[in-house]
């Protein structure tokens, strides 16, 4: 009988399907302290960093999303999944874990099937109202699916099923120096937080930027702005030459710290994100990438915009003017933003990382 407890989740990449897996890794630590947990995922610089951050052990396989390219390109990813199932078949016996969760991402695919021929407990968690490609496979072998929308397209009626909402994380030390930076903040001023999400959106920035030239008192605002790395010189400049205090960088590791200063954020739709917004109740205009697989960030706007729980503003339609006029319109309309925040409040589900903690030490438990 093993003392302890050794637990892998799988996935990552992006913050979408990385923050989730820290948030359950969290709950379970705080549910049982003689616990280990491993990270398997991507040499992808985001996903290292941010988990030597929080302190977590990390391993990586070669793994290559199928979807998308052309003909050889995909050959070559189909090629590269019996490399990455055979190095996650030598990653779980050596490290003998007593569940395996997979949390969306190519990486997670050779590890959960892995863990199923091998006999291992696993489960998947999806993020999105659309599930991705990984996922929609590894439903067939999984014997539970974790979902943070109750009509996910394509897993409403499966019995393995089980709507717990997203797991966010929580306010914590990670990322504190940020907050000791808020240039001039003053809490009577309306905050605006602007972000892309980990990877930023130019898209967003470059709107968000021609809407502030556009607005004759920006004097009225805190400004909190998550730039992504690509664009923060150039953000960083422009907030100078508008002779704007705004607190703007590349990325922000304590989000949730910032979402709670915020009276209106514009941001894309992650289901994370979504998430986060939804528990602490703040309107948000969504502006769905139009790129992610299956448009799956349209689904994740629509379903709170059906609810009047926020506005969804299409990235072709995306302009200083539409984003300036989709603003002020909700920054004038102090009714409407309560509204949102009462109903983003009410479909929130603080609990999901504890629920699937939960559920991953009662599998352990009832094997020993």
């Amino acid at each position: 009988m093993k003392k302890r407890h050794s637990i892998i989740i799988t996935g990552g990449k992006t913050g979408g399907h990385l923050f989730p897996g820290i948030a359950i890794a969290h709950a379970l630590e705080r549910m049982n302290h003689t616990i280990d947990i491993l990270f398997v995922g991507t040499t992808a610089p985001f996903e290292t960093k941010t988990l030597e951050k929080y302190g977590y052990a990390h391993k990586s396989i070669i793994s290559k999303p199928i979807k998308g390219g052309n003909i050889i390109s995909k050959a070559f990813s189909i090629s590269l999944i019996l490399i990455s199932l055979i190095q996650s078949m030598i990653i779980i016996k050596k490290v003998n874990p007593d569940f395996v969760l997979g949390v969306g991402g190519f990486s997670s695919f050779a590890v959960v099937l892995a863990a199923w021929i091998l006999r291992v407990p696993t489960a998947i968690q999806e993020q999105n109202a659309f599930p991705g490609l990984t996922n929609r496979l590894l439903s067939k072998f999984t014997k539970t699916i974790f979902t943070s929308f109750k009509d996910t397209k394509g897993f409403a009626h499966n019995p393995k099923v089980v709507f717990v909402g997203n797991p966010v994380r929580k306010m914590g030390s990670i990322g504190s120096e940020d907050s000791q930076n808020l240039n001039n903040f003053d809490p009577d001023k309306f905050t605006l937080l602007v972000t892309g999400g980990s990877q930023g959106a130019s898209s967003i920035n470059n709107a968000f930027m021609e809407a502030l030239e556009l607005m004759d008192d920006t004097d009225q605002f805190n400004i909190i702005h998550q730039t992504g790395i690509n664009d923060e010189s150039k953000i960083l400049q422009t907030y100078k030459r508008l002779k704007i205090n705004a607190t703007a960088k590349a990325f922000f590791h304590n989000m949730p710290q910032f979402q709670g200063l915020a009276d209106l954020v514009i941001t894309r739709a992650g289901a994370g994100t979504i998430s986060e917004l939804c528990i602490k109740g703040i309107p948000a205009i969504l502006v769905p990438f139009p790129h992610a697989a299956d448009d799956h960030q349209t689904f994740n706007a629509k379903a709170l915009e059906e609810q009047g729980a926020a506005v969804m503003l299409k990235n072709n339609l995306l302009t200083g003017h539409t984003l300036k006029k989709t603003m002020t319109d909700l920054i004038n309309n102090k009714e409407r933003l309560d509204h949102m925040a009462k109903m983003l409040k009410q479909l929130a589900m603080p609990d999901a990382d504890k629920k699937i903690a939960n559920h991953i030490l009662k599998i352990k438990d009832a094997e020993v």
